[in-house]
């Protein structure tokens, strides 16, 4: 038998079809359907506080941020919501809980979307009939946000803990009575702290409705704890197809969820990338720095915003192969380094002087995609 080497003429499929979904439109931004996916956070300000509210939602638009999600747990936190939504860089989603009041005070203050968790609004189920009228006349969307931690204590009774099927139940019955009043602009979650749980449950949900699907792990943790875990739930039902808007739950400022999301649909294929450090995890065949280098360079074109992957390879075993794939990369060995441009060696340079070059060939190279695209 023969083995054929090199590329494949049609490269394969690697992620698996996008399911099919409802569209619905928060403010500018659609969701599900054919839409891309979108990165969601929540500001961690107090909503009543505008001017540190709206200077939050400015940075996590600066971020890549689509679509941002304030509380409104009080009388004014409710006031506020009219000038937020008016002046806010990006939709505007309210996040209601225990009184239902004030689903109405923020589709009436031209919120983009609110987010109902049935769970913990009183007489939520009593509810629905106004609230769908209200939402419907003024184009509002809603997300029936489910959470293991606030579960309906019927569904708790019945199934014994917040398991998926008990997930799915809850958020099935709500849009449920949503449509009995011909109310469908719905976008459901089913948040989990277990990745494990969540996962099962967006499956069995994706099975059983055609409403876009918003993506969380509840309470994930700490940034590097939150992140692993938000990884792993993301990637394996997006690799499903599953998922059209995404919210990475930290313990950390909220720009920090935003750009771990962006990286896991970039990782994915399901972002253009932007720029890509590929480095090596150093060994003892390392004979310089690569913690170092890798840190330099990464710090040093942080923001950069052209598609380019930077190689920053520690030892001429696997560093020239993926210096040479890359847009830009170095392999390094007996405290020199190669440097590689669109795989052609350009120069080699002692290890005081990798980081510096890299980062010249780097700018360079984005001062040429500029140029292309401008021309």
């Amino acid at each position: 038998m023969t083995v054929q080497l090199g590329m494949p003429a049609v490269p394969p499929q690697t992620l698996g079809e996008r399911r099919r979904t409802r569209a619905l439109r928060v403010g500018r931004v659609g969701v599900g359907g054919d839409f891309p996916i979108a990165v969601q956070s929540m500001t961690t300000t107090v909503t009543a506080d505008v001017n540190a509210t709206l200077q939050q939602i400015a940075e996590l638009a600066a971020a890549g941020c689509d679509i941002v999600r304030v509380a409104c747990p009080s009388p004014d936190d409710a006031d506020a919501l009219p000038v937020i939504a008016a002046k806010s860089s990006l939709p505007v989603i309210a996040d209601i809980h225990f009184q239902p009041k004030y689903v109405f005070a923020a589709i009436d203050a031209g919120c983009a979307g609110i987010r109902v968790n049935p769970g913990n609004i009183r007489k939520f189920d009593d509810q629905v009939a106004a609230i769908a009228r209200a939402a419907k006349d003024r184009g509002t969307p809603i997300r029936i946000g489910v959470n293991a931690g606030s579960l309906d204590a019927r569904l708790l009774a019945k199934h014994g803990r917040a398991t998926p099927e008990a997930l799915v139940e809850s958020a099935l019955w709500e849009a449920s009575l949503f449509a009995e009043h011909d109310f469908h602009d719905l976008k459901i979650s089913v948040k989990h702290h277990d990745p494990v749980v969540m996962i099962r449950a967006y499956e069995l949900l994706a099975e059983a409705c055609d409403y876009p699907l918003h993506l969380g792990v509840t309470e994930a943790g700490p940034a590097f704890q939150g992140t692993v875990k938000s990884a792993v739930a993301f990637g394996a039902l997006l690799r499903q197809g599953i998922g059209d808007t995404i919210r990475v739950s930290l313990s950390a400022p909220p720009v920090e969820e935003v750009k771990v999301g962006l990286h896991i649909l970039r990782a994915l294929g399901l972002r253009p990338r932007k720029l890509e450090i590929v480095s090596c995890p150093s060994c003892g065949r390392a004979q310089v720095d690569v913690y170092r280098l890798a840190a330099e360079v990464t710090a040093a074109l942080e923001g950069m915003d052209i598609p380019l992957r930077v190689a920053v390879m520690g030892c001429v075993v696997n560093g020239p192969g993926e210096a040479r794939e890359a847009d830009l990369g170095v392999a390094s060995g007996n405290g020199k380094g190669q440097i590689f441009v669109r795989g052609k060696v350009v120069r080699t340079v002692p290890e005081s002087r990798i980081a510096e070059t890299l980062i010249e060939e780097a700018l360079r190279l984005a001062g040429e995609a500029r140029e292309e695209s401008a021309a």
